[in-house]
């Protein structure tokens, strides 16, 4: 891959063999940002389970302190008073049947997080195909099949992530943006590998955290010291 001379000048701040203290690394990532724009600012965790077992799935939601900085579109499948709650609390879209249809005959996708209700699933099961694939269907664990619908709306709206394995063992997750600064990103990544390291299966044998990467959406991958997290 062709890399610009902006990038090769900022990757050479970073040493590719060291692991870096959390705060190291995250003050490269605010000194290699290469883009005009304001980069988000990513981790990518490795961790020792095998997602293909049941008992090994690391999956889960957490509310970062200082959110995303990235507005976040909602779609909810709700009716009646649980429409209205959702519509008061901030999501963008809300419905039921209709919505199905929308998405089936249009391939509508103008969102990023769908919360339901749980009398509501069996409907939404029906695009189960296409919004599995995307990383949007509710789930209990993440919080997104829910009776409080406010309450989950307004987290999303307020900083909330989920967090899940990829075939790869790996989880990739947003934690800001570079316009943050050092000190929020760090609070934002404690938070995110605080929820990471609790939901360790106990079927999990071995080195837990096995790397820890963070980079902003432009730049170099800076490796964090996985024993020194809280560093």
């Amino acid at each position: 891959m062709k890399r610009g001379k902006i990038y090769k000048e900022k990757a050479q701040l970073v040493n590719k063999t060291t692991l870096y203290d959390t705060v190291d690394a995250l003050d490269l990532v605010v000194k290699t940002t290469v883009a005009k724009f304001d980069e988000t600012v990513e981790a990518h965790v490795r961790l020792g389970v095998d997602s293909r077992h049941a008992d090994q799935q690391v999956r889960g939601a957490v509310v970062l302190p200082h959110g995303t900085g990235k507005k976040i579109r909602i779609l909810v499948f709700a009716k009646g008073d649980k429409a209205n709650e959702a519509e008061q609390a901030g999501a963008d879209y809300v419905g039921a049947e209709e919505l199905v249809t929308k998405i089936q005959s249009e391939n509508w996708f103008e969102f990023d997080v769908v919360v339901a209700t749980p009398d509501m699933m069996g409907v939404v099961g029906r695009i189960g195909r296409v919004l599995g694939p995307k990383g949007l269907m509710p789930n209990p664990k993440a919080g997104t099949v829910t009776m409080d619908i406010a309450k989950a709306v307004e987290e999303i709206k307020a900083g909330k992530i989920e967090y899940r394995l990829d075939r790869a063992n790996i989880i990739h997750v947003p934690i800001g943006k570079v316009s943050f600064g050092a000190e929020k990103l760090k609070e934002n990544f404690l938070t995110l590998m605080g929820a990471i390291i609790k939901a360790k299966p106990s079927a999990a044998k071995g080195t837990y955290l096995r790397s820890v990467v963070l980079a902003c959406t432009m730049g170099p991958g800076i490796k964090v010291n996985p024993v020194r997290i809280t560093e």
